[in-house]
């Protein structure tokens, strides 16, 4: 079971010049060659809703879910991706991991680029501010284990890296659930033979910033989509996180 991505997109946020959608798991947010099977896309799909072009101004890998800020002209685009680039938008990630995580912990493990820009395996700096806010152990055996653990944990990236997150998870051995190629291929199938469920846990919770127009604080919160919340009750008895 995934989620598809709906039409009309879930608008959370509309002004004169910014538009905020909450991105179903598994919709690309603009055309890429690496991802050729793909029909539908964030950007075509909310020109087309809203009848005029749009700009997005950060990204969202294809399976996570949650917050995503367009532009509604080039002179915004180019302010808000500004925003992001200097670290003043407050970016808030829902999780749900392997094992038992830290009570918090900073990750600031530098990451390579792999997009190809900057040269070949480029270092750069990426921070992580994690904090665990539930943990669970269920009884579904996993290799020598009679029980499998999980958390439930709130990623806030000072940073933008590409795969940023989901790297930073690896690294410290706590694998987002349904990623790949970064996380635990074993989990993964798993949690697909379990509960049939093959999306990837990690959810873009809140984006908060000024507006350069309005010169207020806007804070966009997303509601969970199905799957993300299905494995919530599943794990963890929870219906809503208290973020």
């Amino acid at each position: 079971m995934t989620d598809s991505p709906v039409i009309p997109l879930p608008i959370l946020y509309q002004s004169a010049e910014l538009v905020a959608i909450n991105k179903p798991h598994g919709l690309l947010v603009h055309r890429s060659p690496i991802a050729s099977d793909a029909a539908e896309f964030a950007v075509q799909l909310l020109r087309d809703q809203l009848g005029q072009r749009v700009y997005p101004v950060h990204r969202l890998d294809r399976k996570t879910g949650g917050v995503l800020l367009f532009a509604l002209n080039e002179t915004m685009n180019a302010t808000m991706q500004q925003q992001f680039m200097d670290g003043t938008v407050d970016k808030t990630y829902l999780a749900i991991v392997r094992g038992y995580t830290p009570d918090e912990q900073a990750i600031d493990y530098p990451l390579r680029r792999d997009d190809g820009n900057g040269g070949p395996g480029t270092l750069q700096d990426a921070f992580t501010a994690l904090k665990t806010l539930y943990r669970t152990e269920v009884p579904i055996p996993f290799g020598k284990h009679p029980t499998s653990r999980y958390s439930l944990v709130e990623l806030k990236p000072t940073t933008g890296r590409m795969h940023q997150l989901r790297k930073h998870m690896a690294h410290i051995l706590h694998p987002i659930i349904g990623d790949r190629p970064h996380g635990c291929n074993k989990q993964n199938k798993l949690f697909l033979e379990q509960f049939g469920m093959n999306t990837m846990l990690l959810h873009a919770r809140r984006v908060r910033f000024r507006h350069p127009i309005l010169d207020e604080e806007i804070t966009i919160t997303a509601p969970l989509q199905t799957e993300f919340s299905r494995m919530l009750q599943a794990l963890f008895g929870l219906n809503a996180p208290a973020v």
